[in-house]
């Protein structure tokens, strides 16, 4: 009898998050479409390059990445800084701006992270940021290769917890970005 492991469940991951930004749409896109600013709010990644035009459907970025040691500590994953490369596969000003997770033979994976912004009114907008991993990556495969199932659920639970705890971080730094550069006036 074979019994399919919780890896293969679809969507592995899926989560979103949303915050009230004082500032316009294309305000807030210029600040989350310009990933090389993601330092500035991201829990983990560093920065990077463009390969390509920044920001648009088909280029790439190149991330620099840093995970500590606390992150699901008990868990066999990469520490210290790595690099990742995402693909830009929607890129509409004031709308929405979203990348796909690439392999190592620059694949799209099913990894798609992404913001989608909707003005509120009174000079405000509402700011999504999701995250949706529909099969699970090479990078996800790697991790769990040594664990058995209750590992892996484990993995999944602790994983999908860490996730939604970047969101939240994630969207609370892009909104003191953003109303910290409007009250400046930058």
């Amino acid at each position: 009898m074979t019994t399919e492991s919780i890896i293969d469940s679809t969507p592995l991951f899926e989560c979103r998050a949303e915050t009230r930004i004082s500032a316009s749409p294309l305000e807030i896109y210029s600040v989350v479409s310009d990933l090389r600013r993601s330092s500035e709010w991201s829990p983990e990644c560093r920065g990077g390059e463009w390969i390509g035009e920044p920001a648009a459907v088909g280029s790439v970025f190149r991330g620099e990445n840093l995970r500590s040691e606390d992150v699901v500590a008990w868990a066999p994953l990469v520490r210290g800084t790595w690099y990742t490369e995402a693909r830009v596969v929607a890129a509409e000003p004031g709308r929405t701006f979203r990348w796909v997770m690439l392999t190592h033979a620059r694949e799209n994976q099913e990894s798609l992270w992404g913001f989608d912004i909707e003005p509120a009114g009174d000079g405000t907008s509402v700011l999504t940021h999701h995250f949706r991993m529909g099969h699970a990556t090479e990078g996800i495969h790697k991790i769990v290769t040594g664990l058995d199932e209750d590992g892996r659920r484990r993995f999944v639970h602790d994983w999908s917890a860490k996730l939604v705890d970047d969101l939240d971080v994630t969207l609370a730094r892009i909104k003191a970005v953003i109303e910290k550069s409007e009250k400046s006036g930058r």
